[in-house]
């Protein structure tokens, strides 16, 4: 063989055993530390659903890749319920939605009716020392919550059976409730049938005529798609709730400190974006949905109605031991403390 040819040979050999060595060690380098299996039950382009995105990219990027983020939307891997159960026993890392309750039962105080009476104070309790109280609580239950945020937004009803002008509207109406205790208290004091059920089933519900009703803030109504199913959408802002992300704490027991301190910085950060998009939002989804459902506002006469309708639903609770009258008075001292 002309010793030119075998030079050359040689000279590939070492180019190609540098190539292969580069891309084991590119690989050997970019295999994460730890991996966060995350998953929520509303679609992609929800406001949820775009905070985690943002906190994909940025734990990834700000870790060096040491933790891998897997983001699940659209309730693939089980309702609010079965996700939450999976964080409880470690098969999945984290969720967010509505069985925070089970984290710490002093969650069911910010779901309380009429609790707060904005954005701005509701923004402030999540902010709240208080708040910081009752997710340190959740480690008790094996759940770490690094941040809370408002769960999306205040809550509207919608049915298919008539306006809602006054609380006197709603008696024997079928509504879908959350599976939470709470909702489906604040629901009964309303007057109305609660049929708890996933909020996944809900649009076939409608379809079905299984129920009449459901309430939730303009975001989920219109991802989705209720306004197909629904005629009427009155806007009683009746409630709200936190949306804490929780996580495994002995996962999250897992990480380096340097690598939990950052989790739980970009996870504030996450839901102070996910409270920013849902509250942006909110005023063009109400525009949306008039061009699709009839919206009425209620006066200030018929929402006094609501307030002492589920005055009830408080006691109930306190005497139930969810949380004490000063946990109440703390909260709400709380969203008035940032004026």
């Amino acid at each position: 063989m002309p010793k030119a040819r075998i030079e050359f040979q040689r000279k590939l050999s070492k180019i190609l055993a540098g190539m292969i060595g580069a891309a084991i060690s590119a690989s050997v380098a970019s295999a994460a530390d730890f991996t966060f299996k995350y998953g929520n039950s509303q679609p992609e382009q929800a406001a949820r659903s775009q905070s985690m995105i943002f906190f994909e990219e940025q734990l990834e990027e700000r870790s060096g890749g040491r933790i891998e983020v897997e983001n699940f939307f659209g309730a693939v891997l089980g309702n609010e319920k079965e996700m939450y159960d999976q964080v409880a026993t470690g098969l999945l890392q984290g969720t967010r939605g509505g069985f925070f309750g089970n984290a710490s039962t002093r969650f069911n105080v910010f779901v309380l009716p009429f609790l707060v009476a904005n954005w701005d104070e509701m923004q402030c309790l999540v902010a709240s020392d208080f708040t910081k109280e009752v997710q340190a609580e959740a480690a008790e239950n094996g759940i770490h919550v690094p941040a809370t945020g408002i769960s999306q937004g205040f809550r509207m009803y919608t049915n298919n059976k008539r306006p809602i002008t006054m609380v006197e509207d709603l008696e024997g109406l079928l509504i879908r409730e959350p599976q939470h205790p709470l909702f489906i208290a604040t629901g009964e004091a309303l007057g109305s049938v609660p049929t708890p059920m996933a909020f996944n089933e809900v649009y076939q519900a409608f379809q079905q005529g299984v129920v009449d009703g459901q309430h939730n803030p303009p975001a989920n109504i219109w991802n989705y798609k209720i306004h197909e199913v629904q005629k009427y959408l009155s806007v009683t802002n009746h409630m709200t709730g936190p949306d804490p992300l929780l996580v495994n704490k002995d996962w999250y027991d897992t990480l380096p400190e340097d690598l939990q301190q950052l989790f739980n910085e970009v996870a504030v950060e996450a839901l102070a974006l996910s409270d920013q998009l849902a509250r942006q939002a909110e005023t063009e989804l109400l525009e949306k949905l008039s061009a699709e459902m009839e919206v009425n506002y209620l006066t200030e006469e018929a929402m006094d109605g609501f307030r002492s309708a589920v005055l009830p639903v408080y006691q109930q609770f306190i005497d139930a031991g969810d949380f004490s009258q000063e946990d109440v008075d703390r909260a709400r001292a709380a969203s008035k403390s940032c004026g």
